[in-house]
């Protein structure tokens, strides 16, 4: 009561302009906050190693290289289309090792046991895939990408807060 109805995601939704940005919702312009037990994740293995090597931005630090593999399955009711197979993934992502880098870690661990991080989705070519959910993951460790790789000096403060309102601290 009181707001635009512009402002609530689903209004916005449906007027074409679909969800507030990750940039919006990490520094908590967006209405509402929703809390999750769990996702739509299907099951799959994360692991991480220590690259001796560093990130841009991280000079002095080594790099956490986290290993994510999914393989194809078929959807359970949690997904867009319930008895069909979707395709698997291996995904890299990677955090500076350091005190704020671990913190960050611990957090994505405890988000891919809640079945957070990613979901299933259908791609431009109509096929079913795993894809990342409402957490951005850097998959490129040398700046490839402006929106994947390093440097990226406010990933590591927008990631913990995006978890945050997921119910991850």
């Amino acid at each position: 009561m009181g707001q635009e109805q512009s402002k609530f995601h689903c209004n916005q939704y449906l007027d074409g302009q679909g969800p507030p940005s990750l940039l919006h919702q990490a520094n908590g312009e967006a209405n509402g906050t929703y809390k999750v037990l769990n996702g739509s994740q299907p099951e799959g293995q994360m692991t991480w190693v220590i690259l001796h090597r560093d990130l841009p931005g991280y000079p002095e630090d080594n790099t956490l290289q986290i290993n994510y593999v999914f393989t194809d399955g078929i959807q359970t009711e949690k997904h867009p289309h319930p008895g069909q197979p979707f395709a698997g993934l291996r995904l890299w992502a990677y955090l500076p090792d350091n005190r704020e880098g671990r913190k960050v870690l611990r957090l994505l661990d405890k988000a891919f046991n809640q079945q957070l991080l990613f979901t299933i989705a259908t791609n431009q070519d109509g096929e079913d895939v795993i894809t990342t959910a409402a957490i951005p993951l850097k998959t490129q460790p040398d700046g490839r990408s402006k929106t994947d790789s390093y440097p990226d000096p406010d990933y590591l403060k927008n990631v913990k807060k995006l978890l945050k309102d997921k119910g991850i601290e």
